[in-house]
């Protein structure tokens, strides 16, 4: 062991204290990013929410393309609570509701991919011509519609039914493309799809309706929530009658009846007037036709009787001018 007194331990310098803290370095400013790059970081947000939305559609489309849907858009948007809805397959939807559906709404729908051009044309001269629109909706652009979009009428909508019709005429086809439709279609106030439908208005499944019946549902598609199947009025039968001659069960009739000024729906897109909770629209009461009953002298058209008027005074060297007779009212005893 060294000794303390060693010469070598002279050579260490005495203590000096603590050692001071470094200098605090402020930290160097950020640098802003530069417009390029902040203009990527944008693009990849936005890029985002166009993509997923598309991505979205595209797995409820394919999704709904063998499970049937839970319900739709306008089911969930429509003022008449609670909705009837139920899903059959297509095999017990009878075959005569196929051919009401397509010869009432879109007669070239086996031919076309989803959009028909001629009609659309005749829509537009005609409503140019006229203050009530026509619409020419497919059957294929009513199931985009009424699955995943609103009521109303504007360029967004439209655009989305136009890719959303392509999507389905696409990945469905059309058999599934009208199975879809006449089960969600609405027949009624609240009635969505055939079986509910043929369940309510003439107490039957769809698998048992008549060309009659199917006709008749077929008719008040345009407006379901004032025209009505169960008891139709003058125009429903009117167009019953057409569709039928369509469908090939009647003589043909070259011209579909327009409906009455008082009944022509302003916007076939647009939401009707709510209901007054019994699943139909308020109306009028009607009036039967009376039969005409010939009244007696002093008799009102109510059945009342009033007494004759006064005899005119008698003037001196006047003739009096003879009174007619008052008849008897007829006994109301038996």
């Amino acid at each position: 062991m060294m000794p303390l007194t060693d010469p070598a331990m002279k050579r260490i310098p005495p203590s000096i204290g603590p050692i001071p803290a470094p200098p605090a370095v402020e930290p160097l400013p950020a640098e802003p990013l530069r417009p390029g790059v902040a203009g990527v970081h944008w693009m990849r947000w936005l890029l985002l929410l166009l993509v997923l939305p598309v991505l979205i559609s595209h797995a409820l489309v394919v999704l709904l393309r063998w499970a049937p849907p839970p319900t739709t858009a306008f089911m969930l948007q429509s003022p008449t609570r609670p909705v009837e809805y139920q899903w059959v397959p297509a095999d017990r939807i009878a075959e005569v509701a196929h051919k009401a559906v397509v010869a009432a709404e879109d007669q070239k729908f086996w031919t076309h991919n989803g959009f028909d051009f001629e009609a659309i044309e005749k829509a537009l001269e005609h409503n140019e011509k006229h203050r009530r629109k026509r619409g020419a909706s497919t059957i294929s652009q009513q199931v985009t519609k009424n699955l995943f979009l609103w009521p109303g009428r504007s360029w967004l909508r439209k655009g989305i039914e136009v890719y959303g019709t392509v999507l389905i005429e696409f990945v469905w086809g059309k058999e599934r493309v009208l199975e879809v439709y006449l089960n969600i279609a609405e027949f009624g106030p609240g009635i969505y799809g055939v079986e509910a439908a043929a369940q309510k208005f003439f107490h039957k499944p769809a698998s048992k309706l008549s060309p009659e019946e199917a006709a008749r549902l077929a008719a008040v598609l345009p407006n379901p929530r004032r025209w009505k199947a169960a008891a139709p009025g003058p125009y429903v039968q009117a167009r019953s009658n057409w569709i039928l001659g369509q469908m090939g069960y009647r003589r043909a009739i070259p011209e579909e009846p327009e409906p009455p000024p008082e009944l022509a729906p302003s916007d076939l897109d647009e939401p009707a007037p709510a209901t007054d909770g019994t699943g139909d629209m308020p109306t009028e009461p009607a009036v039967e036709p009376q039969p005409e009953v010939k009244a007696y002298p002093g008799e009102t058209p109510q059945g009342e009787f009033t007494a004759p008027p006064d005899p005119e005074p008698v003037t001196p060297g006047k003739p009096r001018e003879p009174q007619p007779l008052v008849e008897e009212p007829p006994s109301q005893e038996p």
